[in-house]
């Protein structure tokens, strides 16, 4: 199983200098990948509850979070080999051509290491503010996934959809990687796999609350590559959180956290069901004990 890390793009904590610091680090203890994620505003009063809090509400420190592409492109310039991942960019708050052509870019300046990860958002306030409905968001991405792959393969780039149109045109750079950049969803709903099993290469799912979903979600993938003939790959992020005990007096362990060995079990779970590339979002102010941990980690999924 490969391995990767989340790098300090958000909070307080988010600067050149740890940026830097975590991805050379990273590269030298030979990880296999870097990632980011996007979030276009922190909303006052959000019409859609945040999904990644048991309240609803967003942490603070989403206040600051570094634009996920123009990051990655920095980071390219430090380092030499390690993959340079978006988990998740949501791609409808985004023009495919624009888009498009900063992957491509990210892809020739990082000599092919770019992941693409996208999915379809779920904050109506980041909708509001990119001036896209809410509404017909499947199709939608339908139709963008498609024009993205012509962008990244076609020498004369055409498209005409409901959405999106692009005249008969040249645009560039292309990848590097052939036929196109990897291409990884995140999401759960049906949807999502038949999207995933036409057009993309893999599931990018957060493991949290129960790896049931997980599992269920692999299963619904191994049928679609039966079914298309296809191969695809899961790509899972977690988010541990390590603590000196397994549990505190009277509560039940949470998924990823406890001990070292307390998540690792979970880790050995999660690699058994047919993750191929384990994503640690490691939240410590401290870069070498992230490093140190993520190594602890590793250990489970080899």
């Amino acid at each position: 199983m490969k391995t990767g890390l989340t790098l300090p793009q958000y909070g307080e904590h988010a600067t050149k200098e740890n940026i830097i610091q975590l991805a050379t680090m990273a590269e030298q203890e030979r990880f296999d990948s870097l990632w980011v994620f996007e979030r276009l505003l922190w909303p006052i009063n959000p019409q859609t509850p945040y999904p990644g809090s048991p309240d609803g509400r967003q942490s603070t420190s989403l206040q600051n979070v570094f634009a996920p592409i123009e990051t990655l492109t920095f980071v390219a310039a430090k380092t030499d080999k390690i993959g340079l991942g978006t988990s998740v960019i949501d791609m409808l708050f985004h023009n495919p051509v624009i888009l498009g052509r900063q992957f491509a870019t990210l892809d020739v300046l990082s000599q092919g290491r770019c992941i693409c990860g996208l999915g379809i958002g779920w904050s109506k306030d980041e909708y509001m503010a990119s001036n896209i409905p809410f509404e017909n968001r499947g199709a939608r991405a339908d139709e963008f996934l498609e024009a993205l792959t012509r962008i990244w393969t076609d020498d004369i780039v055409e498209f005409k959809g409901r959405y999106y149109n692009i005249p008969a045109s040249k645009i560039g750079p292309k990848p590097i990687q052939k036929p196109r950049i990897p291409i990884y969803l995140g999401g759960f709903s049906p949807n999502t796999f038949s999207r995933i099993a036409k057009y993309a290469d893999g599931w990018l799912p957060v493991a949290a609350g129960s790896l049931e979903f997980v599992a269920n979600g692999i299963k619904t993938l191994k049928d679609k590559e039966e079914k298309e003939n296809r191969h695809l790959e899961t790509t899972t992020a977690i988010f541990p959180e390590i603590k000196e005990s397994s549990k505190e007096e009277g509560a039940s362990r949470t998924l990823f956290s406890g001990t070292i060995d307390d998540v690792g079990s979970d880790l050995r779970k999660i690699k058994e069901m047919g993750v191929n590339h384990m994503i640690f979002g490691i939240i410590d102010p401290d870069l070498d004990r992230v490093i140190d941990t993520a190594k602890q980690l590793s250990k489970f999924t080899q």
